[in-house]
This record gives C-alpha cells, structure tokens and sequence, in this order.
C-alpha cells in the first residue's frame, strides 16, 4: 500500500532525505535523488529571516523541477511570525510544508524555536494550527522524543498534532538533551505508530545507516518510511542500498572511486550554477572527506582539494585521483582505513 501526504504519493515504503543546515542545499538534494531519495527538504529556515527578506533564508526557498516532491521546513518562536513565514515560503511552490520542532542546537532551541517547543505543546499546537491554516500545503512536522528523559511527550504530540492538521510525523528517536550522542530509541516511534487513534504517516529517523539496519528495524518498528540524514553525507548512493535490499536481501557492491569522482564532479558542478564559482568552490570543501572516507592514503588529496581555488584545479586533482593505478577498480570496502 502506498504512503501519502496529501495528494502526495510516496510509495510503499518512502525514504526522504532529512533536512541539515548547511548540508541539504539543492546541489546535495540533486545527487541524492539521482541514487533514490523519494522524498526531500530543504534546510531548515528561519520565520524571522524570511519575513525580514534575509538574503541567505530567501536563497534556502530556492527549489527545482527535479527535486519534487518536496518540502520546505522552517522553524520560529512567535506564532505571528511563523503564519507569516508559511505564506511567503508557500508561494516559493513547495510540495509540502514541515515545521521543525526537533532542532536541539543552542541558537535555535535557546530561543525558544526547534526542540524547544517541546517544552510548551499548547504553544507547539497553537503554531501548528496556524502554519496549517496559512497554506493550502499538507503540512507535516518533524520532532524528538521530548525535551529530556522526564519529559517523553511525543505520544501526546501526535495525536494533538494529528487533531490540528498535520498529515505525517517524523520522529527522531532522541531527546533534546541527547542531542546527536547515544543511540537512537525507536520503541516509542514503534508505540505511536501502533496507536489507534493516529491516521497519518509515521516516520522514523535517526541511525539509520545500513541496508540490514533498515530492513530490521522496518519490521522491528513497523514505521512507514524512514528519513536519513548523516549517513547520506557523502555516501547518497545509502537510498540505492537500502532499496537494493529491500528488494532482494542482497548487497550492492560499494561505489567504486570512478563514482565516488563522477557523484562529487557532479555535487561540484551543481554546487557552482547555483551558488556562483567563488562561494560553489568554497563550500564544496566540507563534502570532500565524505565522498573519500575510508580511502587509503588520500589526506595528501583531500588536503589539496579543500585549498583548490577555481574548478579546473579541483577537476584535475579528482582526474589525478581517477587515474592513480592504486584506486584503479578497486572497491572501497577493500581498502585498508
């Protein structure tokens, strides 16, 4: 049977990219869709910078063709101020529209924004409704188990959630007060997922980083899809595994170095149309190390690729990693760390 949001039609077991500051910009989105991501969104943005016209949170609204079905999530404080930001975010031509109520870092949740709300669900309830009623989008949300330990309140949320409009619910399965650290707990995604009263999709998120984990934990906890967001880093073709899978219960080979090249040429490329040559460049660096990780002896490369300047430098180091005769048809897994 298929997942829907809305009139969104997702399959019968959707994988969706996990929306990440400074990670899931469209040139990311494009080459995790290429390897099989169903579903997409962007970075999380700020209600205040978009009513205020904040040049970086109006760039965030960017979408593509390519991309759909997609959703763009933002997050706030002041429930004024987020109707307002649904509506200007709405007119971008999103698939969807996702509030982020599960972003634990400081800046955000400090101001009483992200996770933050989990500490005030009249307030997060009072929000949502008026996201939803803002747009003529299906809005869904993304959260966490609760703000800490004593305050495990995602069962309430969904239902109240649910009641006001939502039409899914990604859960990541920790607290506020983990942050990224432990391990994820699923038992409770698995306990709303199972409760009578919720009708909407549920979503699981968090340490999802191998075909058979996925495969195990998609019976162990009955989700109906799974959002992925580290393990995508650098390594898109993890929705190609995870569906390979599925399918057969077998492995895919690993990518290979040709393809590690041909995806971070691509990510490069994709990286510079839209963001110009000198910031497309720059902020490339920080994917390098993950298209490579694992390869034996590549800090002299990776060294050299995060002080590349311009595309012609950065395109003949990658040339030059192609054709060293010690990568040549090897498969990463067989490399020694």
């Amino acid at each position: 049977m298929s997942v829907q949001i809305g009139n969104i039609d997702l399959g019968e077991f959707p994988l969706l990219l996990a929306p990440m500051e400074d990670v899931s910009d469209p040139p990311f989105r494009y080459v995790c869709k290429q390897y099989g991501a169903d579903m997409m969104y962007t970075e999380f943005i700020s209600s205040e910078g978009l009513i205020r016209d904040a040049a970086k949170s109006r760039q965030k609204l960017d979408i593509f063709e390519y991309e759909r079905p997609i959703g763009i999530q933002i997050f706030g404080s002041d429930i004024d101020h987020m109707r307002e930001a649904t509506e200007i975010a709405s007119l971008a031509g999103p698939d969807l529209m996702d509030i982020n109520y599960g972003c634990p870092v400081k800046n955000v949740a400090c101001r009483g924004a992200g996770a933050s709300l989990l500490q005030d669900i009249d307030k997060m309830v009072a929000m949502t409704r008026a996201v939803v009623e803002a747009t003529h989008l299906p809005v869904t949300v993304k959260t966490r188990l609760g703000w800490d330990d004593n305050t495990k309140n995602v069962y309430e949320v969904a239902e109240r959630l649910q009641d006001v409009g939502i039409k899914a619910l990604t859960i990541h399965g920790r607290t506020r007060s983990q942050m990224y650290k432990g391990a994820a707990d699923w038992a409770l995604i698995r306990d709303i997922k199972k409760n009578p009263r919720i009708e909407i999709p549920i979503f699981g998120n968090g340490d999802i980083d191998s075909p058979q984990k996925a495969a195990a934990w998609r019976m162990e906890f009955g989700v109906d899809g799974m959002m992925i967001g580290r393990a995508a880093i650098g390594y898109p073709w993890i929705f190609r595994e995870i569906k390979h899978y599925f399918k057969t219960g077998e492995h895919l080979d690993r990518p290979t170095i040709a393809e590690r090249i041909s995806a971070c040429t691509i990510h490069l490329q994709k990286s510079i149309d839209w963001k110009g040559p000198k910031t497309g460049i720059f902020e490339m660096r920080r994917h390098y190390s993950n298209y490579f990780k694992g390869i034996e002896n590549f800090k002299e490369y990776r060294m050299r690729l995060v002080t590349a300047n311009n595309l012609n430098e950065v395109l003949g180091i990658l040339n030059e990693v192609e054709q060293n005769p010690r990568y040549a048809g090897v498969d990463v897994e067989s490399l020694s760390l």
